[in-house]
Parts: C-alpha cells; sequence; structure tokens
C-alpha cells in the first residue's frame, strides 16, 4: 500500500495519506466510471454508447454536490458533516437516468470525495466510507420512473448511504463509542443517524415544495433530452 498510500499517526491514531500516483490512480479510475455510466445506461432499444447530454449533466451535478459538500453547516469530530444538499445533487443523476447510472456517477462521486478529502485507516474502511456509501446514493435511480420519483429515491439514496455509515463506524470507529458510554451499534446508529438524517430532513422538506418540484422535472426533461 505505500506505493499509493502513506502511513500518518497522529493523536487519532494511524491512518494513512494517498501519494501522487494513488491521487492519480484515482482520477483515473473515476473518469473510466463516469464514461462506463455514459456507455451503458442508454434508453432501452438503443446501441449502447457514449452520451455527451448525460455526460454533461452527471458532470455538472458531481460538481455541485462537490462545491455544495464544502460548504458545512455542521461539522462533526470524527467525521461526516451537514452540507448544503450535496447529497441532493448526487443523487440527480440516477433520478434523470436511472439506476445505472446513478450508481456509476454516485460511485465516482466516491472516488472524487477520497480524492478531495481522503481519510483511510485500511481498504475495507476506505471502500466502506468512500465507495460503497457515496455509491449508495446513485439508489435514487431506482424511482426514476415512479411518481414522485425523486422524494422516492432521494429516500432510498439515503438509507444506502446510512447503512454503510453505520457500517463503517460501527467497524472501524467502534472503540470511540466507550468515551460516550454506549455500545458500537447505537454509538454508530445515533452519530451518522445526527448529520444524514438533519440534512435528509432538511433536502426532503427543500424538494416538497411545489416550485422546487416542477423545477426539479423540468430539469429532468432536458438531462433526459
Amino acid at each position: 500500500m505505500s506505493i499509493f498510500a502513506k502511513e500518518v499517526v497522529d493523536e487519532w491514531g494511524s491512518s494513512y495519506q494517498l501519494t501522487g500516483l494513488g491521487y492519480g490512480v484515482l482520477v483515473v479510475l473515476m473518469l473510466l466510471i463516469l464514461l462506463a455510466a455514459c456507455f451503458f445506461s442508454g434508453k432501452k432499444g438503443d446501441k449502447p454508447g457514449l452520451h455527451p447530454r448525460q455526460l454533461v449533466f452527471s458532470s455538472m451535478a458531481m460538481a455541485l454536490a462537490m462545491v455544495t459538500s464544502l460548504i458545512k453547516l455542521v461539522d462533526l469530530p470524527m467525521g461526516g458533516s451537514v452540507t448544503l444538499f450535496s447529497m441532493l445533487f448526487i443523487s440527480l443523476p440516477g433520478y434523470w437516468f436511472g439506476l445505472r447510472g446513478g450508481l456509476m456517477a454516485a460511485i465516482a462521486y466516491g472516488f472524487l470525495q477520497l480524492i478531495v478529502d481522503p481519510y483511510i485507516i485500511s481498504l475495507p474502511q476506505m471502500l466502506t466510507d468512500y465507495i460503497f456509501a457515496f455509491g449508495a446514493l446513485g439508489l435514487s435511480g431506482i424511482f426514476s420512473k415512479a411518481a414522485h420519483g425523486m422524494i422516492k429515491g432521494y429516500l432510498v439514496a439515503i438509507l444506502g448511504r446510512y447503512f454503510f455509515a453505520f457500517l463503517s463506524g460501527m467497524i472501524f470507529f467502534g472503540s470511540y463509542a466507550s468515551e460516550y458510554h454506549m455500545s458500537a451499534p447505537i454509538y454508530s446508529l445515533v452519530y451518522n443517524g445526527a448529520y444524514i438524517g438533519l440534512e435528509a430532513v432538511m433536502t426532503l422538506i427543500l424538494i416538497s415544495l411545489p416550485p422546487v418540484a416542477k423545477a426539479l422535472a423540468r430539469v429532468k426533461e432536458m438531462a433526459a433530452g
């Protein structure tokens, strides 16, 4: 692992920082995943191929998600924060293009988060916190064609991210539970539920407003072409 990341020891324990080669590999993987999303997620009956519109809209959603993820309304000490609706933006490709396109764009965003703000203590923790947790936001695509699909899809996406965040907190960070006189599962449920739940409630209120719902539906029409 020394080729791609180097070990760092601080007051919180041992963790890893990415090397230049590690960053380069992640950038390449992110681009490949986003291109694969465009290649494999055409409409039924279409030949697979690169769809520039999907690439543009997915890239736009990822850029908005990244920018808003840096605007932290609440920042918790052991990781996790309430952001300015960043999880909504990365749930949009699934709402626009369906499950495959949504998952691939969300996984690519997980790699992007890993590039911008990495915290690695092991390979399983890295995969759980970044690739699986953020990738789960692409589950919004399950309800891309359903009535009220944005709300239903966002709920599924949030539950997916919460599931992986809970697993990570219980398995990799459960040692901190004793400081709060909790068991590891309860600590993880409460800790991750606090920031994910608060942002989810804020977002659900926002997208339930009729003007916002109409705007999102209009953008979906533009994305679908």
